[in-house]
């Protein structure tokens, strides 16, 4: 919305700045963490009011129990936040801006849906998975099929840009590409709902992989820079960088409650539509195959909880890890939540970094 004060700008020249995307980038963080750390406090009071709180497994690590009762369904936050700061400072008229919304405000719904079940209607098991499922699949479709018809760039439709390899290196799917996108879409949705499972674990690794998205969409959308290093241009992609800073911003400023010990958790209100607004903005800017390295903590965790299964399967009823996911295991290995944490974090930080790598590496 403050983008079309740039109209002004023969008038007063100062108004010229709300046309720079690193300038809207900065103020979108900014203003999501503002009004994230504004609004904290009174939704926290009014779950507590409600008795909206988390319910921790009885098998799970024993030191979870004392966290029963804490304020859950608090991805409201997050939700609101953002959702402003975009309002305010990205181009209303960029069409990934739309899509990105669509997908935010589903995913959000069904994982609203999931914990009023969960938490109000006190069904342990939330809303039927086959729900979740569809409503997840019939988001990737809508998406995949407008991508389809309108492809970010006309000319790369349907191929995969291979990381770390010449920037002419690519894989053509052909209508592979579709379900390909489809299940990027689904898989990052569920690998974020995975690792939420600790005090800012989810936040916080998603800050790291959305920051590494930011850049790569700022980077596509600027012809002169998506020459040089080798990657698709994919026209308005800049706006991109927009909205996940919006969302950087919204997931510092819940963070600043759910860091150890949380005050609040996220709860699937808003762990499903993280990763599969990150999956979005990855296929819009055609750097699908940076996600699993940028996004490497979701894909860790979801392949913890795969390989639990099936050794378990396998074997009769023997366990690879004490606990999946991976975050359980380490904790019922002796080390101290926060260290997992702050471990994971680092790892998380390490990965944006050599995604990023992936810029000049090829």
């Amino acid at each position: 919305m403050l983008y079309y004060l740039s109209s002004f700008k023969e008038s007063l020249s100062f108004f010229n700045v709300f046309n720079y995307i690193t300038f809207r980038c900065g103020a979108a963080i900014l203003t999501g963490l503002l009004i994230a750390l504004a609004i904290s406090p009174k939704v926290i009071e009014k779950l507590r009011s409600y008795k909206i709180g988390q319910i921790q497994r009885q098998d799970g690590p024993k030191s979870h129990l004392a966290k029963n009762g804490t304020p859950t369904m608090g991805g409201l936050i997050i939700i609101v936040s953002f959702i402003a700061s975009v309002l305010l400072w990205a181009r209303l008229d960029n069409r990934f801006i739309w899509l990105l919304l669509f997908v935010s405000v589903i995913l959000s719904f069904v994982g609203i849906l999931d914990d009023y079940t969960k938490l109000i209607k006190k069904n342990p098991n939330g809303a039927p998975s086959w729900v979740k499922l569809l409503v997840q699949i019939i988001t990737a479709v809508v998406v995949v099929g407008y991508l389809g018809a309108y492809p970010p760039n006309p000319l790369y439709p349907d191929v995969l840009t291979v990381p770390y390899l010449s920037g002419s290196f690519m894989i053509p799917l052909g209508f592979f590409y579709l379900i390909f996108a489809m299940l990027v879409i689904i898989g990052s949705s569920n690998a974020t709902n995975l690792t939420d499972g600790l005090d800012g674990l989810a936040a916080g690794s998603f800050v790291f992989c959305a920051c590494a998205y930011a850049v790569f969409a700022y980077l596509a959308g600027n012809i002169t820079f998506a020459g040089y290093l080798k990657i698709i241009y994919v026209a308005g992609a800049g706006e991109i960088a927009v909205f996940l800073s919006a969302l950087i911003g919204a997931c510092m400023g819940f963070l600043w409650y759910n860091a150890y010990p949380a005050q609040v958790f996220m709860g699937d209100t808003s762990s499903l539509f993280l990763g599969g607004v990150i999956a979005t903005a990855a296929i819009c800017v055609k750097q699908e195959l940076i996600l699993p390295i940028a996004g490497g903590i979701f894909l860790i965790e979801t392949l913890s909880v795969i390989i639990q299964m099936g050794y378990f399967r396998a074997t009769g009823g023997k366990r690879f890890f004490k606990m999946a996911p991976l975050h359980h295991h380490f904790e019922l290995k002796g080390i101290a939540e926060p260290k997992v944490i702050v471990r994971f974090w680092i790892v998380g930080i390490v990965l944006m970094l050599i995604a990023l790598a992936s810029l000049k590496i090829r």
